[in-house]
């Protein structure tokens, strides 16, 4: 395969309690749509507040300026519902239980689902029990993926992806590296799909660019 034809790797570091993270979501499952084999993303952990850091307070009604200032305007624009959560969760287990699903093959459903228990439904995702009904929902086994949390099998997997995001500088998220034939590109925040696919354009010139318009 020449390194033209290889795919852009897309590698883009989220947590399950940004909002701007799961804003991101459809952007990208639209370009992978378009771009197909072309296109490799794959999702890395970081958290955003790893204990012992404080947590934030429990958002409500009024929410912080930000959601209404950017999260309404772009969850209306992206077609996603999202709500001020009632709870704030730690994300380590949340990140571990992706990591599981990743080896399971189910990946794409239950981060999803992750991101929609936080953020519609206000559930604690910290919580083993409400993971373990994610991942039944999402058909995982939920007690292998139990043993797996509990064994902390998962744990060196996201550490090693938030050392890399500091090694890279990342302080927040989401944040995006492109890698392929030409410069290596990061991008920090949610991005519109059109600046993602400029990003893609210059670090993949070729015929894929075809499947693009």
């Amino acid at each position: 395969m020449a390194q033209s034809d290889m795919p852009v790797r897309l590698d883009v570091w989220s947590d399950y309690v940004c909002p701007f993270c799961y804003l991101e979501l459809p952007v990208l499952e639209q370009l992978q749509a378009r771009l197909g084999a072309a296109l490799d993303i794959r999702w890395r952990a970081f958290e955003l507040r790893p204990a012992p850091a404080r947590m934030l307070a429990p958002l409500n009604e009024p929410p912080r300026p930000a959601w209404s200032r950017a999260v309404y305007p772009m969850a209306k624009q992206r077609g996603l519902t999202l709500k001020p959560p009632p709870v704030q969760s730690r994300s380590r287990l949340a990140l571990e239980a992706a990591e599981f699903a990743k080896d399971a093959g189910a990946f794409s459903r239950f981060h999803e689902a992750l991101f929609r228990a936080f953020f519609q439904d206000g559930r604690d995702i910290g919580d083993p029990r409400v993971l373990g009904e994610l991942a039944r929902d999402a058909g995982l086994d939920r007690e292998s993926m139990t043993r797996a949390l509990e064994a902390g099998r998962y744990t060196a997997r996201v550490l090693a992806d938030e050392e890399e995001a500091h090694r890279l500088g990342i302080r927040g998220v989401p944040a995006m590296r492109l890698a392929g034939a030409g410069p290596v590109l990061l991008l920090s925040g949610a991005q519109p799909e059109e600046a993602v696919r400029a990003a893609f354009t210059r670090v993949q010139p070729g015929p894929t660019l075809s499947a693009m318009h």
